[in-house]
């Protein structure tokens, strides 16, 4: 059997980071770690090919090659996965689409494809695969159960071309035990947090490094310290062990604010080889917190929380919403003033959503406040209908981010980052290939031409002088506020 796996594009958005990739030769931030785990489980005998079509365009030479195409997608995909879906109907080919896009709503998709995937493919793979065998497949497949993830094989890293990716994947848990109602995660993977052993994570990242990759990798966990005692007492031992001989590795992910409350974890994620930490912040009304059932982020001093971990080595990416049912006109000011005091330098704020599963999407259903098609958040959209009202929430939506990617505002959380960060001493912060690369580019795109060339000149000559060591980190941060502003403009 001949396989060609396809991965939808994304369209430019607050995180397709398309802007600053090109400041160090990249045409995406990350793989499709999904599709290739997928790979993983299909017969080593068969042929398989992968197109991302993030970094290339679709090479229909190689569908007339293949048997079947299977296709991945979330939602942020969806406007490229149905055009390649449509465009593959011409062709003799088997289709197969699966991931969080088609499990969202499988039966408008079974209308286009042969087979839809609802779910994760552990356990549901191994029976298509059966069905394929016996002659008698089905058009959806779907588990009842969340399958174990001591199941799940290394991706078929030699599917891709890494140097065209700016970072690589890794995934040790699904699942959250927090039940945040505007969140999809629960709905997708469950509340009971599922991980790989230690050992499994070890054999990716050998099979990683033995691709030449030296740069960073993200766990796509959407919250990394879920299982914090098998953190403490495996995984991480066992990543610092790793390092030791693989310094060049470092890692980001996503927790949540508990992360704050365990120093030792901190710390042994710093030693481990971890640099960035991105967390659902959302507000910091307590209201809106209760309301939307994120009890974790209650009762607390985010700021003290965020100097907390920003001082144990880890830089902090948070997400913010707006549009809550408590919101009044006052919510921009508060999160303006907040997201300034906190030196968060990426500060990705996103209007309301309510994805379908949520228990969000299930109660402005039945008040009739459902409006549209749901997005990233950051495009000033929402498929809500809000209690102050589509024009108040839109205007202050479009005014806050404006001001937060402001020249002058975004340099100076940025300074104030780089004045309370506490690198870790076993991170090099050295100028690398990739930062020699960008440093002129940004010289000319920053420094002379862009509406930021003040700020950037200030920065460096304040880094060079303060913080000489973290000019690498200052050129970093701020070709992400380039893209941020042109994204935010666009």
């Amino acid at each position: 059997m001949k396989v060609l796996l396809i991965y939808p594009e994304f369209l430019e958005s607050f995180w397709s980071f398309k802007h600053a990739l090109k400041f160090v030769g990249k045409k995406a931030s990350m793989p499709p770690v999904g599709l290739l785990t997928v790979a993983g489980l299909l017969p080593g005998d068969w042929d398989k090919k992968l197109i991302d079509l993030n970094v290339e365009s679709l090479d229909y030479s190689s569908v007339a090659w293949a048997d079947m195409v299977m296709i991945s997608a979330m939602n942020a995909q969806k406007i490229s996965a149905e055009r390649t879906i449509r465009e593959l109907q011409n062709c003799d080919v088997i289709t197969v689409a699966g991931g969080p896009l088609f499990s969202n709503a499988p039966e408008l998709w079974e209308k286009l494809v042969d087979h839809v995937f609802v779910g994760e493919a552990e356990d549901t793979i191994p029976v298509f695969l059966e069905d394929l065998i016996s002659g008698r497949v089905k058009g959806i497949y779907q588990s009842d159960v969340y399958p174990s993830m001591l199941k799940t094989p290394v991706p078929d890293w030699s599917l891709i071309d890494n140097r065209h990716y700016n970072t690589m994947g890794i995934q040790f848990s699904r699942g959250c035990p927090h039940n945040c109602d505007f969140c999809n995660i629960t709905s997708l993977f469950g509340r009971k947090v599922r991980i790989k052993s230690s050992r499994q994570i070890i054999a990716e990242l050998d099979a990683i490094y033995s691709t030449g990759w030296r740069g960073g990798i993200f766990f796509v966990d959407d919250n990394f310290i879920g299982n914090r005692k098998y953190l403490k007492n495996s995984l991480l031992p066992e990543l610092i062990n790793w390092r030791r001989q693989h310094r060049r590795i470092s890692f980001q992910t996503e927790t949540s604010i508990l992360l704050a409350d365990d120093k030792n974890l901190m710390n042994m994620m710093a030693e481990a080889g971890f640099n960035t930490v991105f967390i659902g912040i959302e507000t910091t009304d307590e209201e809106s917190l209760k309301g939307c059932g994120k009890i974790q982020n209650t009762g607390r001093d985010m700021l003290s929380d965020i100097r907390s971990i920003q001082h144990s080595g880890l830089e902090v990416e948070a997400g913010f919403i707006v549009g809550f049912d408590n919101d009044g006109t006052l919510v921009f000011q508060k999160q303006w003033e907040f997201i300034q005091k906190s030196g968060i330098v990426t500060a990705m704020v996103a209007m309301l959503q309510a994805p379908e599963g949520t228990d969000l999407y299930k109660r402005l259903e039945k008040e009739g406040r459902i409006s549209g098609e749901v997005t990233d958040g950051t495009d000033g959209t929402t498929n809500i209908l809000p209690v102050m009202g589509l024009g108040p929430l839109t205007a202050g939506y479009n005014d806050l981010v404006s001001k937060l990617y402001s020249p002058k505002a975004f340099y100076a959380r940025l300074k104030l980052f780089l004045n309370e960060f506490k690198p870790a001493g076993n991170l090099s912060y050295e100028m690398s290939f990739k930062h020699a690369m960008a440093f002129p580019k940004s010289i000319l795109k920053l420094g002379f031409i862009g509406r930021e060339r003040v700020e950037y000149w200030k920065l460096m000559i304040w880094t060079l002088f303060r913080h000489p060591r973290l000019i690498p980190l200052a050129l970093r941060l701020a070709i992400y506020g380039y893209h941020f502003s042109r994204t935010i403009t666009a």
